[in-house]
């Protein structure tokens, strides 16, 4: 597989390149700088696929020492990208980068202001090239522009017919600039995400979470209580380049305890309800009588607990107690009103997890989920009818939970965090679970994100309260949630 990259502008934004060239600035000492062109050149390292690149550099993205550093010469090769003046740009980049040059290309636009952007004449859309010029061209090459496809269909239609030009040699054109944004006169870009499933790199990523908190984007893996998450320098670099200005991870202290090198990150104290399990039976002691009578008294009210299998009939099952009622443990319900369809894909998906079923004469009227980790189980969700919840189901159904997780020889099995709902943390409490504190930390990527910090707006604000505060206006965040949902009822029964 072959890939031409013509690095054109030296940052991730167009308007500071577009000023640094046009004010003919060349600096290297920005972090930004090739920012994009550095992640590119991680994500082509990180493949296990043959890729030979081609990397064309303009007078204004020489590449600096941390880019050249990726670009191994034995699949990387460094060529020109001529702006205005050949044999001057090409002496200059040989001198700058210590490589012999052997390719180049020629870089042009339509635009009038972006001819004089350049320095060229308002008739030469590019540059002219001497008959003597010692490089080879490599603009009779076969390619396409994988940024202008990203642009003109969706992903997967781009990487079904990407990966057809590849089989048949075509070379890959890329723009860095538009490895992540739109260019809607351009018409080009992004590319990433058909990029990284055509060299099969950074499924690290996929997990990534991504939310707008005010002036600031904040992110965590998703998986970050299942796995060990230590971000590299790397890692670090690739979030930032996706605008990323916080990124927030735990350490799981219960099994993984680990030291981090902080570098201006900061240290906050969180927790997760832990119960540790050595057998089923000792659990069933431990946890005392009044729970013992309940799960008796599913039992007695006929109800069946049981591994359920990932089907269709699972997916029904979950999708009624879903859109039962939009009000739970006194706040809106976020999964009412969830499409079947959304379910059955969530259940189809789920590899690493075992569902248990509650049943009441053939129906199912609780589950949970339970998620398999590294050293570690979760309660991804534990739900049951409210019709039903005379019958105890979720004292029983986390019974089978403990049952299941003891003959996988799992220790522990964890159950949310302890502190924001005194109902919900009683039942924990109830049933072996305790409060284990950890150590949350974020990492400030950003000027915006280090500022969000220095405020104190990168946590929520619930986890800022102290108890004797938080836990008096549990009522009233609970009626405003409930008004909420309410409302939002109300306004659906309008317009329909």
């Amino acid at each position: 597989m072959k890939i031409r990259v013509d690095v054109d502008y030296p940052y991730p934004s167009r308007l500071r390149s577009f000023l640094y060239v046009g004010l003919r600035i060349k600096s290297k000492k920005r972090k930004d700088y090739l920012l994009n062109a550095r992640i590119l050149a991680h994500m082509l390292n990180e493949s296990k696929m043959h890729v030979l690149v081609y990397w064309f550099f303009t007078p204004y993205t020489v590449p600096d020492k941390r880019l050249l550093e990726l670009l191994k010469p034995e699949n990387h090769e460094v060529a020109l990208h001529v702006a205005t003046n050949p044999e001057k740009e090409r002496k200059t980049l040989e001198k700058e980068t210590g490589r012999t040059l052997n390719y180049y290309t020629i870089h042009g636009t339509k635009r009038l202001i972006a001819r004089l952007l350049w320095g060229r004449k308002l008739s030469e859309s590019q540059a002219k090239i001497p008959p003597t010029f010692p490089l080879k061209s490599l603009h009779e090459l076969q390619t396409f522009s994988l940024d202008t496809m990203c642009y003109e269909t969706d992903y997967g239609e781009a990487q079904k017919h990407a990966e057809e030009l590849i089989s048949k040699g075509y070379v890959v054109s890329i723009h860095p600039e538009w490895l992540f944004q739109k260019g809607k006169r351009s018409h080009r870009g992004p590319y990433y995400e058909v990029l990284k499933k055509i060299i099969d790199v950074d499924r690290e990523l996929e997990t990534l979470r991504v939310r707008k908190k005010g002036f600031f984007k904040i992110a965590q893996d998703a998986e970050e209580y299942e796995k060990n998450v230590e971000p590299t320098e790397v890692y670090l670099e690739k979030l930032q380049g996706r605008n990323i200005d916080i990124f927030t991870f735990i350490e799981r202290k219960w099994c993984c305890p680990s030291s981090f090198a902080l570098n201006g990150w900061v240290k906050t104290n969180d927790n997760v309800g832990l119960l540790e399990i050595k057998n089923f039976e000792s659990w069933l002691q431990n946890v005392g009588k009044k729970t013992r009578n309940m799960i008796k008294k599913a039992e007695k009210s006929g109800v069946k607990v049981s591994v359920s299998e990932r089907n269709q009939r699972l997916a029904e099952g979950i999708w009624r107690i879903y859109n039962e009622t939009p009000i739970r443990q006194d706040r809106a319900f976020p999964h009412y009103g969830a499409r079947l369809e959304s379910i059955v894909a969530m259940v189809a998906a789920a590899n690493n997890s075992t569902f248990i079923e509650a049943t009441l004469e053939g129906e199912i009227i609780g589950f949970i989920q339970l998620r398999h980790g590294d050293k570690i189980t979760l309660t991804s969700n534990i739900l049951s009818m409210q019709k039903h919840w005379d019958k105890a189901l979720n004292n029983a159904m986390l019974a089978k939970a403990v049952e299941v997780c003891a003959a996988k020889g799992e220790q522990w099995l964890l159950y949310g965090r302890i502190g924001n709902h005194p109902s919900l943390d009683k039942f924990k409490e109830n049933n072996g679970f305790v409060k284990v504190p950890i150590i949350r930390y974020y990492v400030p990527l950003t000027s915006r994100g280090k500022l969000a910090i220095k405020l104190g707006v990168h946590r929520d604000f619930k986890d800022s309260l102290p108890d004797f505060i938080k836990y008096p206006l549990i009522p009233t965040i609970n009626f405003i949630s409930r008004s909420k949902a309410k409302a939002k009822m109300r306004l659906r029964k309008i317009r329909s």
